[in-house]
């Protein structure tokens, strides 16, 4: 049981991190791209994405 809430929180965090280094790195210099505009909206996408990845993999 603890370790697939590990695995879960993990899972989200680690997309964060890549949501966000995608943001910081990757700036658009109009700041209208969705995903890269800045770090913490990287961030946030990335979290979702990653929760959603984490739900499907305990489902299916």
């Amino acid at each position: 049981m603890n370790a697939s809430l590990l695995r879960f929180g993990l899972t989200v965090l680690g997309a964060a991190a890549i949501g966000a280094l995608m943001g910081y790195f990757g700036q658009c210099t109009s700041g209208t791209c969705p995903l890269t505009s800045t770090w913490w909206r990287g961030a946030l996408y990335g979290a979702v994405l990653g929760l959603l990845a984490a739900i499907g993999h305990r489902t299916g």
